[in-house]
């Protein structure tokens, strides 16, 4: 399911000197996502069938299978502003029914990763980073007040191809969710913090707070509206991340699947001293497979 970029990549440039194509893989991701689009024109009958879909997508610990693939691009990267990031976030979601009252959810985050000029001297690095794997334990109905939440462990993995695409630590710690879904509208927020526990001594440790407050409007369409931030406080540096992130989605079927196909904008508010500054886009291609 998952294919590794080309290691062997080079930046290529227009005459300007300019950057202008994309890695072989995110190339292809790319055009997916936009032939897909033509397929997104209002099909009312099919669209309100598919409503309460795209409000489940909505919902971080929905009793859904799905697979998303989300492609972020973000540039001025490294300490002299010039490089960039092609991230590639395979997050396949997978819930378990464990009693009458009760399921877990499982949700992976795999991310492929072509970086270049982030580290002066470093060149390109191409391959898989660290994954982050969320489990949570969430009641089947909501509370009386119309809460719905989930609470559970996180972990990081130290399964970078590349020892500059990943942390080289084990980590762990909680995770949880909650919010309300009312009408259209859906809004809440997903936390995390994780702390190392072992991996390379030479390699900084890891102490994380993810922070993503989220809200979005669903239509009749099945298209949502969505805005939320996914921020990252590091406290071994003492440094926020502020992305914002604005998308536009609608679930479709073509042939026998269902899918969902988004895109948008983001600015990052907030940056490390390395990290990326101004816009970035993202494109959202998701497997949905409802019971």
């Amino acid at each position: 399911m998952i294919t590794l970029l080309n290691h062997d990549r080079e930046a290529k440039t227009n005459p300007a000197g300019n950057r202008m194509t994309l890695p072989p893989l995110f190339a292809s991701t790319v055009a997916v996502v936009v032939g897909f689009a033509a397929l997104t024109a209002p099909d009312f009958a099919r669209a309100q069938s598919s409503e309460e879909l795209a409000k489940k997508l909505s919902n971080p610990v929905a009793a859904l299978i799905s697979v998303p693939f989300q492609l972020n691009y973000d540039s001025d990267l490294g300490p002299d502003d010039d490089g960039d990031r092609y991230l590639l976030n395979v997050q396949p979601v997978l819930p378990f029914s464990m009693s009458e009252d009760w399921n877990l959810i499982s949700r992976t985050i795999l991310p492929v990763i072509s970086q270049d000029d982030i580290i002066p001297g470093a060149g390109s690095q191409s391959g898989i980073g660290d994954i982050v794997q969320s489990v949570f334990f969430s009641p089947k109905l909501p509370t009386a007040s119309g809460w719905i939440w989930g609470v559970g462990p996180v972990a990081l993995l130290p399964t970078a191809s590349d020892d500059l695409l990943g942390a080289e630590k084990w980590g762990a710690g909680p995770t949880g969710v909650a919010l309300r879904q009312t009408g259209p509208w859906t809004y809440g927020a997903l936390a995390n913090h994780i702390w190392s526990f072992a991996g390379d001594d030479d390699r900084q440790d890891v102490s994380s707070t993810f922070l993503q407050p989220f809200i979005s409007y669903t239509t009749k369409q099945a298209v949502t509206f969505a805005f939320n931030t996914e921020s990252t406080y590091d406290w071994e540096a003492e440094e926020w991340s502020i992305p914002l992130n604005l998308m536009v989605s609608k679930v479709v079927k073509m042939g026998n699947q269902t899918t969902s196909i988004g895109g948008g904008l983001r600015y990052w508010a907030e940056s490390t001293d390395n990290g990326p500054e101004g816009f970035g886009f993202r494109l959202v291609f998701t497997l949905l497979f409802p019971k």
